[in-house]
């Protein structure tokens, strides 16, 4: 067994590279990135792929000959008439926010107006402390940027890589573990590093954490067209990428490591290719892989405003 550098940082799958030294991320998190770089960030956040259709060419040509016949006169020219076309609007939203069925047998708490995305960090702490222990807060979460870390890590996930340093939680704790000598495998004892906060994730009742969600929308959105969406919905995106998330393959056998330069990345290329959430899924094992995407099926249900149609 031995400890090396890990996998934690790699990913994989198409739409673009990261957003992340885009403005206005590449300077508003500049002094926080600082902070949370010395508290080694991870993560984990919550979550479906844009499979990229290719197309296929063809091509014909004729051997027979030309039989050489008289040209019919031509008819007299008639002006074509063509529809006018359609005016450009929006994309058509899919999962729109107010059909968001959270499900949470308390009454709602009372109105209060939403704060702007900018300071919106202590607001949306202290709203999450209904659904999370402070301490489990302060523990795992960053909340420089909070709002703004986890739209950048959604959108991140289904893509090549996700940067941590751009992540809303904390970097799991113990050193990324090798089992097998000069031919390298992902060695179980990593799985037991994630059940910490595997165990908070499973406490949080899903149904309240849906709730706010719906009420801080207004700022999720702000900050998805911020990223360069000017017409995108974040709840469409969300739902695509827990989808996504959702058709991780569940990986039971041992797992091969190849190590081409510093990073450890897998040898199985069709691993490998996969994106950056799909993979870290991987790395934690099949059965907290599991108990994930259970979660991210609950928490589908009830923001998503119909259920899957596919079977996952």
């Amino acid at each position: 067994m031995r400890h090396d550098v890990s996998l934690e940082g790699e990913g994989e799958a198409p739409r673009a590279e990261s957003h992340v030294d885009d403005p206005p991320y590449a300077y508003r998190f500049a002094a926080a990135d600082a902070r949370a770089h010395r508290r080694r960030a991870i993560g984990l956040a919550v979550t479906a792929l844009v499979i990229a259709a290719a197309g296929a060419g063809y091509y014909y040509w004729s051997q027979q000959p030309e039989t050489q016949t008289p040209a019919p006169p031509a008819p007299p020219p008639v002006a074509e008439t063509r529809p006018a076309p359609e005016p450009q609007g929006e994309p058509a939203i899919q999962h729109p926010i107010e059909a968001a069925k959270p499900e949470v047998a308390a009454a709602p708490e009372p109105e209060t107006p939403l704060p702007a995305l900018d300071v919106s960090d202590q607001p949306v702490t202290d709203a999450l402390a209904s659904v999370l222990d402070r301490a489990a807060i302060d523990e795992y979460l960053i909340p420089t940027g909070l709002v703004r870390r986890i739209v950048v890590t959604v959108d991140n996930l289904p893509r090549k890589k996700a940067p941590q340093r751009m992540w809303p939680v904390k970097q799991t704790a113990g050193a990324f573990v090798t089992t097998g000598g000069e031919t390298a495998y992902l060695a179980q004892e990593n799985a037991r590093r994630y059940e910490p906060f595997l165990k908070v994730m499973e406490s949080v009742d899903t149904g309240k954490l849906a709730a706010l969600y719906v009420r801080f929308y207004p700022l999720f959105q702000q900050a998805y067209r911020e990223l360069g969406y000017p017409k995108g919905y974040f709840n469409d995106r969300l739902v695509e990428v827990i989808d996504h998330l959702l058709v991780t393959p569940e990986v039971t056998g041992p797992i091969k490591l190849a190590k081409p330069w510093i990073m450890y990345e897998f040898a199985d290329p069709a691993l490998e290719a996969r994106s950056a959430g799909q993979k870290a899924l991987i790395r934690m094992g099949p059965a907290n892989e599991q108990r994930v995407k259970a979660k991210l099926r609950e928490f589908r249900r009830q923001i998503a405003g119909r259920a899957i149609t596919t079977t996952q």
